[in-house]
Protein backbone atom coordinates (compact mmCIF):
# COMPACT_ATOMS: atom_id res chain seq x y z
CA UNK A 1 0.00 0.00 0.00
CA UNK A 2 1.58 3.46 -0.70
CA UNK A 3 2.05 5.22 2.02
CA UNK A 4 -0.10 8.44 2.61
CA UNK A 5 1.88 9.73 5.40
CA UNK A 6 5.43 8.54 5.30
CA UNK A 7 8.40 10.07 7.85
CA UNK A 8 11.94 9.20 6.93
CA UNK A 9 15.23 9.22 9.37
CA UNK A 10 13.32 11.85 11.62
CA UNK A 11 16.32 13.39 14.52
CA UNK A 12 15.58 15.46 17.04
CA UNK A 13 18.17 17.24 19.19
CA UNK A 14 17.49 19.06 21.89
CA UNK A 15 20.95 20.90 22.38
CA UNK A 16 23.29 17.63 23.33
CA UNK A 17 19.96 15.11 24.10
CA UNK A 18 19.29 13.24 21.36
CA UNK A 19 15.44 12.80 22.08
CA UNK A 20 14.58 10.74 18.28
CA UNK A 21 17.59 8.37 16.43
CA UNK A 22 17.09 8.29 13.27
CA UNK A 23 13.33 7.04 13.01
CA UNK A 24 11.21 5.94 9.90
CA UNK A 25 7.69 5.71 9.69
CA UNK A 26 4.77 4.99 7.60
CA UNK A 27 1.04 4.74 7.86
CA UNK A 28 -0.95 3.99 5.01
CA UNK A 29 -4.29 4.87 3.55
CA UNK A 30 -6.88 3.12 5.78
CA UNK A 31 -4.27 2.28 8.63
CA UNK A 32 -4.74 2.48 12.41
CA UNK A 33 -0.80 2.58 13.27
CA UNK A 34 0.30 2.52 16.87
CA UNK A 35 3.80 3.76 18.13
CA UNK A 36 4.41 2.65 21.35
CA UNK A 37 7.25 2.28 24.16
CA UNK A 38 8.45 3.35 27.77
CA UNK A 39 7.61 6.92 29.30
CA UNK A 40 10.27 9.13 27.88
CA UNK A 41 11.21 7.00 24.74
CA UNK A 42 10.14 9.88 22.35
CA UNK A 43 6.61 9.42 21.34
CA UNK A 44 5.19 12.98 22.13
CA UNK A 45 8.41 14.41 20.69
CA UNK A 46 7.44 12.35 17.37
CA UNK A 47 4.18 14.19 17.25
CA UNK A 48 5.51 17.63 17.97
CA UNK A 49 7.61 17.40 14.95
CA UNK A 50 5.62 16.05 12.41
CA UNK A 51 3.17 18.35 13.28
CA UNK A 52 5.19 21.45 13.56
CA UNK A 53 5.39 21.93 17.20
CA UNK A 54 9.55 21.59 17.39
CA UNK A 55 11.42 21.86 14.15
CA UNK A 56 13.44 18.28 13.22
CA UNK A 57 16.74 18.17 13.47
CA UNK A 58 17.44 16.29 10.03
CA UNK A 59 15.15 14.06 8.42
CA UNK A 60 12.19 13.68 5.86
CA UNK A 61 8.42 14.17 6.74
CA UNK A 62 5.99 13.99 4.00
CA UNK A 63 1.79 13.62 3.50
CA UNK A 64 0.34 12.09 0.44
CA UNK A 65 -3.13 13.83 -0.09
CA UNK A 66 -5.83 12.57 -2.20
CA UNK A 67 -4.73 14.14 -5.20
CA UNK A 68 -1.22 11.89 -4.96
CA UNK A 69 1.06 14.72 -5.19
CA UNK A 70 3.70 14.83 -2.08
CA UNK A 71 2.82 17.79 0.24
CA UNK A 72 6.33 18.36 2.72
CA UNK A 73 6.06 18.82 6.13
CA UNK A 74 9.42 19.81 7.35
CA UNK A 75 9.67 23.79 8.32
CA UNK A 76 5.62 24.45 8.03
CA UNK A 77 4.36 25.77 10.89
CA UNK A 78 1.57 23.55 12.76
CA UNK A 79 -1.37 25.81 11.48
CA UNK A 80 -0.32 24.93 8.08
CA UNK A 81 0.54 21.10 8.91
CA UNK A 82 -3.08 21.40 9.61
CA UNK A 83 -4.47 22.60 6.40
CA UNK A 84 -2.06 19.78 4.84
CA UNK A 85 -4.18 17.18 6.69
CA UNK A 86 -2.62 16.19 9.63
CA UNK A 87 -4.97 16.80 12.98
CA UNK A 88 -3.86 15.67 16.46
CA UNK A 89 -5.24 15.86 19.94
CA UNK A 90 -2.80 15.64 23.04
CA UNK A 91 -2.03 13.75 26.16
CA UNK A 92 -3.46 16.37 28.71
CA UNK A 93 -6.95 17.83 27.23
CA UNK A 94 -6.01 21.24 25.23
CA UNK A 95 -10.19 22.26 25.13
CA UNK A 96 -11.39 25.44 25.35
CA UNK A 97 -12.96 25.00 28.77
CA UNK A 98 -15.39 28.29 28.74
CA UNK A 99 -16.85 27.83 25.44
CA UNK A 100 -19.34 25.48 24.39
CA UNK A 101 -19.05 22.12 22.53
CA UNK A 102 -20.15 23.58 19.74
CA UNK A 103 -17.82 26.52 19.57
CA UNK A 104 -15.06 23.89 20.04
CA UNK A 105 -15.46 22.30 17.10
CA UNK A 106 -16.40 25.29 15.39
CA UNK A 107 -12.93 26.55 16.07
CA UNK A 108 -11.79 22.96 14.25
CA UNK A 109 -13.08 24.15 11.06
CA UNK A 110 -11.39 27.89 11.08
CA UNK A 111 -8.44 26.13 8.89
CA UNK A 112 -11.33 25.34 6.27
CA UNK A 113 -12.81 28.85 6.10
CA UNK A 114 -12.34 31.40 3.53
CA UNK A 115 -13.86 34.64 4.46
CA UNK A 116 -10.97 37.11 5.89
CA UNK A 117 -11.19 40.35 8.26
CA UNK A 118 -13.27 42.53 5.42
CA UNK A 119 -15.70 39.98 5.40
CA UNK A 120 -15.75 39.51 9.02
CA UNK A 121 -16.58 43.42 9.58
CA UNK A 122 -19.30 44.23 6.90
CA UNK A 123 -20.51 40.47 7.20
CA UNK A 124 -21.47 39.96 3.59
CA UNK A 125 -23.63 37.23 2.13
CA UNK A 126 -21.05 34.86 1.43
CA UNK A 127 -19.28 35.35 4.76
CA UNK A 128 -22.57 35.06 6.37
CA UNK A 129 -23.06 31.83 4.40
CA UNK A 130 -19.58 30.25 5.14
CA UNK A 131 -20.56 30.59 9.29
CA UNK A 132 -23.72 28.88 8.48
CA UNK A 133 -22.35 26.09 7.15
CA UNK A 134 -19.85 25.91 9.75
CA UNK A 135 -22.50 25.69 12.62
CA UNK A 136 -24.08 23.18 10.19
CA UNK A 137 -20.92 20.97 9.55
CA UNK A 138 -20.14 21.17 13.41
CA UNK A 139 -23.42 20.01 14.80
CA UNK A 140 -22.80 17.46 12.04
CA UNK A 141 -19.79 16.22 13.60
CA UNK A 142 -20.96 16.22 16.98
CA UNK A 143 -23.40 13.70 15.99
CA UNK A 144 -21.37 11.80 14.58
CA UNK A 145 -18.58 11.51 17.50
CA UNK A 146 -21.95 10.70 19.62
CA UNK A 147 -21.70 14.38 21.66
CA UNK A 148 -24.79 16.19 19.91
CA UNK A 149 -26.82 16.19 23.54
CA UNK A 150 -24.14 18.47 24.99
CA UNK A 151 -24.10 20.87 22.02
CA UNK A 152 -24.82 23.79 24.18
CA UNK A 153 -22.66 22.36 27.08
CA UNK A 154 -19.53 24.10 28.12
CA UNK A 155 -16.63 22.04 27.85
CA UNK A 156 -15.63 21.94 31.48
CA UNK A 157 -18.79 20.45 32.18
CA UNK A 158 -19.05 17.24 30.21
CA UNK A 159 -18.22 14.04 31.97
CA UNK A 160 -14.15 13.24 31.37
CA UNK A 161 -14.79 10.60 28.38
CA UNK A 162 -16.90 12.95 26.62
CA UNK A 163 -14.00 15.65 26.57
CA UNK A 164 -12.09 13.25 25.02
CA UNK A 165 -13.59 12.48 22.23
CA UNK A 166 -14.63 16.48 21.90
CA UNK A 167 -11.40 16.74 21.42
CA UNK A 168 -11.23 14.13 18.57
CA UNK A 169 -14.16 16.18 17.22
CA UNK A 170 -12.30 19.48 17.02
CA UNK A 171 -9.86 17.38 15.27
CA UNK A 172 -11.61 15.91 12.94
CA UNK A 173 -13.42 19.40 11.99
CA UNK A 174 -10.61 20.10 10.51
CA UNK A 175 -10.80 17.56 7.71
CA UNK A 176 -7.45 15.60 8.29
CA UNK A 177 -6.46 12.72 6.33
CA UNK A 178 -4.38 11.47 9.22
CA UNK A 179 -5.60 12.08 12.84
CA UNK A 180 -3.02 11.80 15.49
CA UNK A 181 -4.23 10.33 18.61
CA UNK A 182 -1.70 11.18 21.43
CA UNK A 183 -2.95 8.79 24.49
CA UNK A 184 -6.51 8.55 23.67
CA UNK A 185 -7.51 6.24 26.27
CA UNK A 186 -5.66 8.01 29.43
CA UNK A 187 -7.53 8.25 32.28
CA UNK A 188 -10.67 6.27 31.23
CA UNK A 189 -12.91 3.57 32.54
CA UNK A 190 -13.06 0.16 30.90
CA UNK A 191 -16.54 1.47 29.42
CA UNK A 192 -15.61 4.86 28.55
CA UNK A 193 -12.08 2.85 27.24
CA UNK A 194 -14.60 0.33 24.78
CA UNK A 195 -16.54 2.90 23.42
CA UNK A 196 -13.26 4.75 22.21
CA UNK A 197 -12.43 1.69 20.71
CA UNK A 198 -15.38 1.19 18.66
CA UNK A 199 -15.17 5.48 17.62
CA UNK A 200 -11.37 5.06 16.31
CA UNK A 201 -12.46 1.82 14.58
CA UNK A 202 -15.49 4.07 12.93
CA UNK A 203 -13.57 6.70 12.15
CA UNK A 204 -11.06 5.29 9.90
CA UNK A 205 -13.82 2.85 8.45
CA UNK A 206 -17.06 5.67 7.75
CA UNK A 207 -14.87 8.82 7.51
CA UNK A 208 -11.67 7.25 5.45
CA UNK A 209 -9.35 8.53 7.81
CA UNK A 210 -5.72 6.83 8.69
CA UNK A 211 -5.11 6.90 11.78
CA UNK A 212 -1.49 6.89 13.96
CA UNK A 213 -1.87 6.39 17.95
CA UNK A 214 0.39 6.76 21.08
CA UNK A 215 -0.99 4.61 23.68
CA UNK A 216 -0.21 2.45 27.27
CA UNK A 217 -3.35 0.34 27.10
CA UNK A 218 -1.90 -2.71 25.49
CA UNK A 219 -5.07 -3.91 25.03
CA UNK A 220 -6.47 -1.35 22.99
CA UNK A 221 -3.12 -0.98 21.14
CA UNK A 222 -3.37 -4.69 20.02
CA UNK A 223 -7.17 -5.01 19.30
CA UNK A 224 -7.25 -1.81 16.93
CA UNK A 225 -3.72 -1.45 15.11
CA UNK A 226 -2.97 -3.24 11.80
CA UNK A 227 1.00 -2.25 12.48
CA UNK A 228 2.82 -1.06 15.67
CA UNK A 229 6.00 0.92 16.20
CA UNK A 230 8.13 0.77 18.97
CA UNK A 231 10.63 2.86 20.29
CA UNK A 232 13.08 3.22 23.42
CA UNK A 233 15.19 5.98 24.36
CA UNK A 234 14.39 7.71 20.77
CA UNK A 235 15.41 4.81 18.70
CA UNK A 236 13.10 2.26 16.80
CA UNK A 237 13.32 -1.33 18.01
CA UNK A 238 10.67 -2.59 15.91
CA UNK A 239 7.95 -2.53 13.81
CA UNK A 240 5.58 -5.17 12.76
CA UNK A 241 1.65 -6.25 13.41
CA UNK A 242 0.32 -6.79 17.02
CA UNK A 243 1.02 -11.07 16.86
CA UNK A 244 4.73 -9.98 15.97
CA UNK A 245 5.84 -7.16 18.45
CA UNK A 246 3.56 -9.28 21.39
CA UNK A 247 6.50 -11.84 20.70
CA UNK A 248 9.02 -10.10 20.20
CA UNK A 249 12.11 -10.15 22.36
CA UNK A 250 13.14 -6.96 22.35
CA UNK A 251 10.12 -5.28 22.64
CA UNK A 252 9.06 -8.14 25.79
CA UNK A 253 12.15 -6.61 27.30
CA UNK A 254 12.05 -2.59 26.71
CA UNK A 255 8.76 -2.68 27.38
CA UNK A 256 5.66 -5.24 27.12
CA UNK A 257 7.06 -7.06 29.71
CA UNK A 258 6.09 -10.90 30.53
CA UNK A 259 2.38 -10.61 31.02
CA UNK A 260 0.85 -8.93 28.68
CA UNK A 261 -2.20 -10.79 28.47
CA UNK A 262 -2.59 -10.98 31.97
Amino acid sequence: MKPILEVTNLTKDFGGLRALDDISLTVAQGEIVALIGPNGAGKTTFFNCITGIYPATKGDMNVYPSDGKKKQLNGLKPNLVTEAGLARTFQNIRLFQNMTVLENVMIGRHCRMHAGIPGAVFRNPATVREENQVVEDSYAMLQKIGLEQFVNEYAKNLPYGAQRRLEIARAMATEPIVLLLDEPAAGMNARETKELDDLIVRIRDQEKISILLIEHDMKLVMSLSDRIYVVDYGKKIAEGTPEEIKNNPAVIKAYLGEDLDA
